[in-house]
């Protein structure tokens, strides 16, 4: 599959098609409740389903910049597996011009800050997350 993200996520192609806008129906806070539902639940399938195939994660914790369902699949495996009973819970979301910045535990019920941005068929594109205690560009 051919992924070419803009630098504001408000345009992607895929196989040499444009698309612009997102689905009537994209909810990009549902997006969001269903990702921490997946990660609560260990639905390894379930969360990988909102991401696009090329979709690029940046964990600022580990220092990893990962892109595609299989580097994305062997990073969040191991956390869904090993989590604490408060892991991925929600603290505080805020919708910006770009996308969601999502406040929740980690799998290590650690305070995490996480800025989500979505393609234009409402899956997530890009995600960035570090500590809580430290500020994030999008």
């Amino acid at each position: 599959m051919n992924c070419l993200f803009s630098a504001r996520g408000r345009q992607t192609v895929y196989d040499g098609t444009v698309m612009s806008r997102a689905p009537d129906d994209f909810d990009p806070l549902a997006v969001v409740i269903d990702w921490l539902d997946a990660c609560r639940s260990r639905d390894l399938n379930a969360l990988l389903d909102l991401y696009e195939e090329c979709a690029i994660l940046e964990c600022d914790c580990e220092g990893v910049r990962l892109t595609g369902r299989e580097p994305l699949s062997a990073y969040w495996s191991g956390k869904l597996q090993n989590q604490l009973p408060t892991a991925f819970t929600l603290d505080d979301l805020t919708v910006t011009e770009d996308g969601i910045w999502v406040d929740y535990r980690n799998n290590k019920a650690s305070l995490v800050r996480a800025h989500f941005r979505f393609s234009p068929s409402g899956k997530i594109e890009r995600t960035h997350c570090g500590p809580l205690d430290r500020r994030l560009s999008a």
